[in-house]
This record gives structure tokens, sequence and C-alpha cells, in this order.
């Protein structure tokens, strides 16, 4: 993730940046038909790369859904290319779920095989391209923030001139308390995992029973019971294990995926030992049950008050689990 940003929003000019690139890669559209650079001619386009999990995107989704809608009209569309991290995330079912949650209305390409991405040469989520009414990239900006900015943008290229829309998010597409964020998006695979503390280390591709110490450093985690981990991901075996982080931010998100379709897996939360009560995330109760029914982000813990370095602990009570990523806000 790259907060890197380019264009001169709000100067009268904008720089040109390269062409519309072509979304003839993609493997399916939601909200659309196919379209082209060519069909888009006349419009002026704000290309949108997400992927469902990202908390990251998450943020920046009620600014793009605002600008959808606001824009519509008057000679915007919006064309949101999923593109995706995880491979349950190439799933068509699996995103137009999101689509539909997320109350996503504007044409989204799937993008499975990274073909738009590469046509865009793009390497973040998210990352915003405009393009003017002939197909000239004009604007782009790569990770969170600088809403104002990228709307004065489209405001410039449609000849408006209005005060920006009012689009901050809650629940999951709250913005970060970044005053207090101290913990990183953290992976629980062998390729990008660090931090990894239970005694012993971890073994790649093989089943292994690994134990949490007594005590965690700041952004140390550790694992419990018999887990597999993989490239992208660790696996669970046995009713019983789970996943232990100490970890200061005022909210705690995990991609979760569920044993198989159709299949959901409970689990358990705990806070410092206790019951999270005030402090549990939208998808968990104040006693920390909750239920991984759909591979998604799920938000375990949303501090009030005061935010404090924790120790956050899970512990799945059916097997089979697959965890990927903690991120935090």
């Amino acid at each position: 993730m790259s907060l890197f940003h380019t264009g001169r929003a709000g100067s009268g000019e904008l720089p040109v940046e390269g062409r519309l690139g072509a979304f003839d890669g993609a493997i399916g559209w939601l909200n659309s038909e196919p379209l082209t650079p060519a069909g888009l001619r006349g419009k002026v386009v704000l290309v949108d790369f997400w992927t469902y999990t990202c908390i990251n995107w998450l943020r920046t989704l009620p600014y793009v859904r605002a600008w959808a809608e606001r824009y519509e009209d008057r000679g915007l569309v919006v064309v949101g290319v999923h593109t995706p991290e995880f491979p349950f995330e190439r799933d068509v079912g699996n995103v137009g779920r999101a689509v539909k949650d997320m109350r996503i209305d504007y044409p989204v390409a799937i993008d499975s095989d990274y073909e738009v991405w590469n046509a865009f040469a793009n390497r973040y989520w998210p990352a915003l391209y405009l393009a003017d009414a002939e197909g000239r990239l004009r604007y782009q900006h790569f990770g969170e923030g600088r809403y104002e900015e990228s709307e004065r943008a489209i405001q410039e290229l449609l000849g408006i001139d209005e005060e920006p829309v009012s689009a901050e998010g809650d629940g999951i597409e709250a913005p970060a308390d970044w005053d207090e964020l101290a913990s990183p998006e953290t992976y629980l695979g062998y390729e990008r995992g660090e931090r990894f503390a239970s005694p012993g280390g971890g073994t790649a591709d093989e089943r292994q029973a690994y134990a949490a110490p007594e005590t965690l450093r700041l952004n140390q985690w550790a694992l419990a019971g018999e887990w597999t981990i993989g490239a992208e991901s660790a696996a669970l075996h046995e009713v019983g294990g789970g996943i232990v982080f100490r970890f200061r931010a005022r909210d705690v998100h995990l991609v979760l995926k569920p044993p198989e379709p159709g299949v959901s897996a409970r689990f358990r939360v705990r806070v410092d030992g206790e019951a999270p009560g005030p402090a549990a995330g939208s998808d968990i109760d104040e006693q920390g049950n909750g239920v991984v029914s759909d591979p998604r982000l799920y938000q375990l813990v949303r501090q009030p008050g005061r935010v404090q370095e924790r120790t956050f602990e899970i512990t799945f009570l059916d097997p089979g689990v697959r965890a990927y990523v903690f991120t935090f806000g």
C-alpha cells in the first residue's frame, strides 16, 4: 500500500499522464455490460482498483460511492476494477455478494487474471485513475486520503465548481484513528509473515502443534493449537486453536475464510483475557462471540475511548478456518 499520488487538482491545468487502459481483460462485469475506452469517449471516467477484503479500500468506499451518485448525471462514469489479493476473491460469487452488501451500484469489472491491472500498470489497492472525455489520464492517486483533492480533479474535468461531498463512513468504513495507530498490517502466511512468536518458530506447509508464549511484545503474534502455515494463510485443524496478537490500535480486523462454502465456524474473542464488552467490533457481540460464514474481512475490536496497548485473542470453536491477515485502524 502506498500513499504516492500525482496530479495537481485545483491548479486549473491537470497534467496528461497517459491513456485510459483497456478493460477487455476482465472475465466478467457486474452492474453493467462490458465497457470499453472507445465506448466511454465523451465521459469523464474514474477507475477505482479494489479488492473486497482490503481495509484501506473499504475506508475510501464512502467517497467513491458518493461521487458516483452525485456526478452520474453530469458526465462521470465510475468503473470499479476488482483485482483479487487472495484466491477466494477470484470467485465471482464472492465478489457479487460483496458488491451487494457494500451497496455498490456502479459498473464493476471482474479482473481475476490481473489483465486490467496490468493494462494500467497498476501496483496498489486502492488506486484511482481519472480520465477526461478524450480518454487521457489526467489524475491518479494511490492509497487513502486526499478526498477533496480527488473530487476537485473530478469537478475540474466536468467543468463544475461546488463544495465537495461530505461522505465520511461509519462502521468498518470509518477512517482509521491515525494518531493512535501503532500496529501494522500483518500477514499470517509464510511468504509475507513477520513477528511470529510461537516457541520454535513456524514450519511451512506442514501440520504442527503451536503454543503461545506467556507474554508478547507489541505487534508480535502467535498461534495456539494445530495449524498448517501456508504461503498466504494459516489453516486450523482442531477445535480450540487460536491466535494471539499484542496490538495498539482502535480497531482490529482479521481476514478469515470458513472451512468450506456453506459451512460456518464459531469463534470467541478476548481482549486482555476478558470479553470485549463495549470494545466489540461489528462482527461479534459484547461477549466476544462470532461466526465465520463467508470469506471476508471481520471487524473484531473497536475500542471506545482511550486507545491502549492490549492483547487480542481469538479462539475457534470449530475446525477448518483459514486466517490470512490482520489489519488495524
